[in-house]
C-alpha cells in the first residue's frame, strides 16, 4: 500500500522540482479529456500532457454520462469566468475509452448501469458498454449533440491496456457540424 507520509515526500519532490505557479486555471492546450477511473489509463500519462495542458475528468468506463455533462457546463461557466486567461483558438474534447475496461464486467448488473446513465435498462445496449471501439462512437455522438460552443471538435480514441497505443476511431469533428 502506498503510505500518506509517501505521497507527502512525492509532494515535497513535486513542489521543489516541477511545480508551476505560472498556470492558469483554463487549460493551455484548450484541451479537455474524459477517460477511465482505471489506473492503467491515466490519460496525462498515456497522451504524453503536461501540467496545466488539459482539464480531465475521470469516471467510471470515460462514458458521457448526465453527470459528465452537468461538469461540462460547470467547467464552460469557469472557463467564462475566467476568459482573460483562455488561450484564443478551437477546443478539443478527447473522449479515451480503453480495453479490458471493467465497464464490460458492469453487464451483469443492467438495473446499476441504467441508474448510471439514467436510463431505463432496455435502453442499455444502445450505449455498447461491452464494445469499447462502439462505446467511444456512441459517446462522441452525445458530446457533439449535447456540446453547443463554437468551434469544438470531438475526437474518440481507443487505448489498448496490451500495447500502450491509441486508435483514434472517431476523428476530430466540429460540434454543430454532425
Amino acid at each position: 500500500m502506498t503510505s500518506i507520509s509517501e505521497l507527502i515526500e512525492r509532494n515535497t519532490s513535486f513542489a521543489t522540482d516541477r511545480f508551476r505557479a505560472d498556470l492558469g486555471i483554463n487549460p493551455s492546450g484548450n484541451l479537455m479529456v474524459i477517460g477511465c477511473v482505471d489506473p492503467r489509463v491515466d490519460p496525462a500519462c498515456i497522451l504524453g500532457l503536461e501540467q496545466g495542458e488539459a482539464a480531465v475528468i475521470r469516471n467510471v468506463g470515460g462514458r458521457i454520462t448526465p453527470a459528465t455533462l452537468s461538469s461540462l457546463a460547470m467547467l464552460k461557466k469557469v472557463g467564462e469566468a475566467n476568459s482573460t486567461g483562455q488561450s484564443p483558438g478551437d477546443w478539443n474534447l478527447v473522449v479515451l475509452h480503453h480495453t479490458d475496461c471493467g465497464m464490460t464486467d458492469l453487464s451483469a448488473y443492467p438495473n446499476l448501469l441504467a441508474k448510471y446513465f439514467e436510463i431505463a435498462p432496455e435502453d442499455l445496449r444502445d450505449k455498447s458498454v461491452d464494445d469499447p471501439f462502439k462505446s467511444v462512437q456512441v459517446d462522441v455522438g452525445v458530446a457533439l449533440h449535447e456540446i453547443k460552443r463554437s468551434r469544438y471538435f470531438v475526437t474518440g480514441l481507443v487505448y489498448d491496456v496490451a500495447t500502450g497505443l491509441v486508435d483514434q476511431v472517431v476523428p476530430p469533428t466540429e460540434a454543430g457540424t454532425h
